[in-house]
């Protein structure tokens, strides 16, 4: 399919966000972080200690999981029952990412979740989310959610747009089966 605007092949590529480019190497870091910690534990408490501290941890975080998404249930059916919508701020999202890091296996990991359930911890965290998605969408371009879809769609990776239109002057859609045209499926 051809635009009529020619393509250089020497088109710069988009630049990566920095998260993009540091999210693997971050991951590689913990990752090394956590089996030294453990390793450092290991050294002063033995192997059993390691173990049952990993099972712990996955006992705990499948508990909390469990506890706040039951939680998140009642509240949610309350509120449907009543006819509102369910309360802001209950932090059940913030108890299951905290019991989900205490069962990831490692001692950061563990902390973080076991920070997550202080409850002004997560009032803290939630605020900063809050604010941090608040001002993001205020830098964002005016439109609603499909604008940003539509604005998706008609950009080609290489930044350019691509304008056009679709005009049907018989009405049809697709050739048939013996060469001639059927109608549309959606009528």
């Amino acid at each position: 399919m051809t635009t009529g605007v020619p393509t250089s092949p020497h088109t710069a590529r988009p630049r990566r966000s920095r998260l993009r480019r540091y999210l693997p190497l971050g991951i590689a870091a913990w990752l090394v972080l956590e089996i030294w910690l453990l390793t450092l534990v290991a050294g002063a408490g033995g192997g059993m200690t390691v173990f049952l501290l990993l099972v712990a941890g996955v006992v705990a975080g499948s508990l909390v999981i469990k506890r706040a998404g039951r939680r998140a249930f009642q509240n949610l059916n309350e509120a449907l029952q009543r006819g509102g919508s369910p309360k802001r701020g209950e932090g059940n999202g913030l108890t299951m990412l905290g019991g989900l890091l205490l069962i990831i296996p490692g001692m950061i990991s563990d902390v973080l979740g076991l920070l997550l359930l202080l409850p002004p911890v997560q009032k803290a965290v939630s605020r900063l989310a809050e604010n941090t998605v608040e001002k993001r969408l205020r830098a964002a371009a005016p439109g609603g959610l499909g604008d940003a879809f539509q604005q998706a769609r008609m950009h080609r990776p290489d930044g350019k747009v691509v304008q056009g239109e679709v005009i049907r002057e018989d009405g049809f859609d697709r050739p048939g089966p013996d060469g001639g045209h059927r109608p549309p499926l959606n009528r």
